[in-house]
């Protein structure tokens, strides 16, 4: 049985992120009940220094639907690698973005990135740090590809979030809750210090008001990282939510946010790759 948030497993990662399907069942839903109406991608991108012609790589792309409706932005790279573990994935990032003279796309691992040292501007790697199996090793390799004034960006979870409420809800405790900790708002900062030495957190105000609860039995269903909550039958999950629904809707905490890490710390040569 898979553990909740056991999503650096990477047999669970492969399931969870096989085709675009889940993935834009979970963006939607986020979408539609989001309180702070900006949209987490927006706030992303926001935080980005992108200058004219810099090469920029990006890290499980996933969809690519961050980089929708942002033409002018991306015609401005002078290269963009868009990467992805996932051969679907990337198929399905291709077709949202088609094809331009200064995009590539590529089947590529964190770990073992297969580029040349001091390759780019910019990295960037959006909520997936904490799938990767040894993360020094993936932070190293980012380091490594970075231009000595490049830019890491990285945005993640924190630990205060919907699926600790959602656990003491459904009484998950002890095996079957075992939410994915490897890189957090709270801990990130001192895992990106192993390779970087000026490294920034910005934390993203947000929350989900949720007015239809069959939305989100829906979206808990596309998370493989919720196995423990599957094995509850999906009309006992909703009767579950409407007992903690006020007024028909249901409020949830979000923690999210970004680093962007700088500098090349004397740690990093601890995790090199040879």
């Amino acid at each position: 049985m898979m553990n909740i948030g056991s999503s650096n497993d990477s047999e669970a990662v492969k399931a969870q992120y096989a085709t675009s399907k889940g993935l834009n069942t979970r963006l939607s839903f986020h979408d539609k009940y989001s309180t702070n109406k900006l949209g987490y991608g927006n706030w992303i991108v926001s935080n980005y220094e992108i200058h004219e012609g810099m090469k920029v790589l990006e890290l499980g792309c996933g969809t690519g639907s961050l980089w929708m409706q942002r033409d002018e932005l991306v015609s401005k790279f002078g290269k963009f690698v868009l990467t992805d573990l996932s051969e679907g994935m990337l198929a399905t990032a291709k077709g949202n973005l088609g094809e331009r003279d200064n995009m590539e796309y590529m089947v590529a691992d964190i770990q073992n990135l297969p580029f040349e040292d001091n390759s780019f501007d910019v990295v960037i790697a959006n909520s997936m740090l904490y799938h990767v199996p040894d993360i020094h090793k993936g932070i190293s390799e980012v380091r490594r590809v970075l231009k000595d004034d490049g830019v890491f960006y990285t945005s993640t979870l924190g630990e205060n979030n919907f699926t600790d409420r959602l656990a003491e809800w459904f009484k998950l405790g002890g095996e079957s809750f075992n939410p994915n900790h490897n890189f957090t708002m709270q801990n990130g900062e001192g895992i990106l210090k192993s390779a970087f030495t000026d490294v920034e957190a910005r934390f993203y105000e947000d929350a989900l008001h949720v007015t239809d609860i069959e939305d989100l039995v829906e979206y808990l269903c596309s998370l493989a990282s919720f196995k423990a909550i599957l094995d509850i039958p999906v009309h006992k999950l909703s009767d579950i939510l409407k007992d903690h629904a006020v007024d028909g809707a249901i409020d949830l905490p979000k923690e999210y946010g970004l680093f962007i890490a700088k500098g090349t710390s004397v740690l990093s040569s601890s995790y090199s790759i040879k």
